[in-house]
């Protein structure tokens, strides 16, 4: 698999994307490609030899709790220290947080290697997003306590969203943060409070590998009348240790309020613990309560302004929806070259000729059937487009960071489009290839002798994490294709005009040139139509079709323009690409006219289905 995967990094990275030439930029200036090299070396050795060998087992002994703690396999304690000592959970950050300042881009691509080995097992992308939720909108006293020992891989860190009663409707959230005493803004980790509540389907939510984690909560603060505020503007945002810490992140000896409530057990994913976690219940009271009257609750400190709680939170949620993309890509990829090797190596049947089959041959590798080719093409067209866009977005988040003020506004307003696509594109279709890859191994694909059905059924869970399909739809066309009137939506149609201009000078690419044009008009024409009388109701009946034509027009533009750089057709790496191309515009483009439809005429058959017609 390492060889494969490593290959498709290289060419992309260094090949398309030119990763190289951000050493010219300050920020970077002490990096070169040997750098960034054995930066991708120690990823690949540590997945190989820590991650990839346990992928089964993290399957097979899920996370247990024994009424005191939570029991995981040693060899995830194993594979989270050599992880944390590789130091890529600061390797994006400065010199002086003690980072690499390496670029995003590179570290993407080094994390691909975890998920591919074991996506379950984890890698820390919640631990490193909360951390660098906290380095944007913490206090310095909160930076120094709870993401500095998250940056080391001695804290790891989660996102308290969701509720039991609420899932994914933020604005019905019930747990309560009330001001912790008279002096309650004056403690040296920012405003403190006592929270109440309880929170769901939070992953890596009690463990024992690291000292201390910290919780990120949304929580609402109650009015003077004691009730709280509708809607999401009246979430803020706290910091919620398991244990409490001083003002240097060193460990008090005091365990805050906060309770496993039990474990979820999911289909996939199993290596992570899943949790339901209760707050300020009274399991392990902390501290005198404050004089609010409202008794003893967990001990947490605000971050940011009071109702600003979901602006700082979707720092990290987009962090993490490129980060879940990724893992969908890289499950995809993993079972994509399981069954390759498969394909190469099982006997059964024979060709077809112009005489039909000649039973006196000997039986040839399945992977001579045209349509384990198709499957195995199909897989090849997903896994490596999705990854081209997750790497392309990596790309951006650099030149956000680091490029001239006009290039950095382009890439951010790029990113709010791109990001739905990112997380929702991959969990679908790579998610497909895992399901390709099952047929591919016939019968032996339901077996557990072979790791295909683990993959999918790990990567069945992305298509809900962070955010379903339903709401990266409603997020892109509701609000990211109009944002800013429209200007993210015309900086992207720049951009893929500019391929098409590039791959209509190639004989072998007009056709598709052409093909992406009319898509993209398509998709312009359909955005234009479902917000024709700013209906809401109307226009986002099909936003799900939306995000899936969308998806479609944006990977088949990724595909053409890796297209351009594979044009030596004696390299067969370079010839698998372009074939790979020439299969998304055959077989996969078309579909979007049949999503593009009912967003168009804005058909209302599902919205308009009486309840009790079902």
């Amino acid at each position: 698999m390492a060889q494969g995967l490593r290959a498709a990094i290289d060419f992309l990275l260094y090949g398309w994307l030119q990763v190289q030439t951000l050493t010219t930029r300050p920020r970077y200036a002490e990096h070169s490609r040997e750098t960034f090299d054995a930066v991708l070396d120690t990823c690949e050795r540590i997945a190989r030899e820590k991650y990839a060998p346990f992928n089964r087992l993290v399957d097979t002994e899920e996370p247990r709790f024994d009424g005191e703690r939570v029991i995981l396999p040693r060899a995830t304690h194993e594979a989270w220290q050599a992880y944390a000592a590789s130091g890529m959970l600061a390797a994006a950050q400065d010199y002086e947080l003690g980072g690499m300042q390496l670029p995003y881009t590179v570290e993407a691509a080094g994390n691909a290697f975890f998920a591919a080995a074991s996506v379950s097992i984890g890698a820390g992308m919640l631990t490193v997003g909360n951390a660098n939720l906290l380095l944007a909108h913490g206090t310095p006293a909160q930076q120094r306590a709870f993401a500095l020992p998250q940056l080391a891989g001695r804290f790891s860190g989660t996102m308290c969203l969701s509720e039991p009663q609420a899932g994914s409707s933020l604005s019905d959230i019930s747990t309560r943060a009330v001001p912790d005493g008279p002096d309650f803004e004056s403690d040296a980790l920012g405003p403190r409070y006592r929270l109440r509540g309880n929170k769901m389907w939070i992953s890596a939510g009690e463990h024992e590998l690291t000292d201390n984690i910290v919780h990120l909560v949304l929580a609402k603060i109650p009015g003077p009348d004691g009730r709280l505020v509708p809607g999401v503007q009246g979430i803020s945002l706290f910091i919620v240790p398991k244990k409490l810490v001083d003002t240097e992140g060193q460990l008090t000896g005091e365990r805050n309020d906060v309770a496993l409530a039990g474990l979820n057990h999911k289909c996939g994913w199993r290596g992570t613990t899943n949790t339901l976690l209760n707050f300020g219940e009274g399991r392990y009271p902390v501290r005198p309560p404050g004089l609010d009257g409202q008794g003893a609750g967990a001990i947490g400190y605000r971050v940011g302004a009071v109702g600003q709680g979901l602006r700082c939170m979707f720092h990290m949620m987009n962090e993490a929806r490129i980060g879940v993309g990724m893992a969908a890509t890289m499950l995809g990829m993993a079972g994509y070259l399981a069954s390759l090797d498969y394909a190469r190596t099982r006997l059964q049947g024979r060709p077809l000729g112009p005489a039909g089959k000649d039973p006196t041959q000997p039986p040839v590798p399945i992977i001579q059937h045209a349509d384990v080719k198709r499957m195995l093409l199909a897989q090849k067209a997903y896994c490596e487009g999705a990854l081209a866009l997750e790497l392309y977005c990596a790309r951006l988040v650099d030149e956000q960071r680091t490029g001239a003020p006009a290039a950095a506004d382009e890439a951010r307003l790029l990113l709010e489009v791109l990001t739905p696509i990112a997380k929702s594109w991959p969990s679908e279709w790579c998610l497909e290839a895992n399901s390709l890859a099952i047929q591919v191994h016939g019968g032996y694909g339901y077996t557990r002798d072979f790791p295909v059905e683990q993959y999918w059924r790990d990567n069945r869970l992305n298509m809900i994490h962070e955010g379903t399909h339903g709401i990266q739809a409603l997020d892109l066309l509701g609000r990211k294709v109009r944002m800013e009137a429209g200007r993210g939506l015309q900086l992207l149609g720049q951009r893929i005009a500019a391929t098409v201009s590039r791959a209509q000078g190639d004989a072998a690419l007009q056709a598709h040139a052409h093909a992406l044009q009319r898509a993209w008009q398509e998709v312009l024409d359909a955005t234009r139509a479902a917000w024709a009388d700013d209906d809401a109701a109307a226009a986002l009946a099909n936003a799900v079709p939306y995000l899936q034509a969308f998806g479609h027009t944006v990977l088949a533009w990724i595909w053409l323009d890796v297209a351009l750089l594979a044009a030596d057709a004696g390299d067969a790496a370079q010839r698998g690409r372009r074939q790979a191309c020439r299969y998304f515009f055959h077989y996969e483009l078309p579909k979007i006219a049949a999503w593009l439809q009912v967003v168009r005429t804005r058909d209302l058959t599902c919205a308009e289905m009486p309840e009790a017609a079902f």
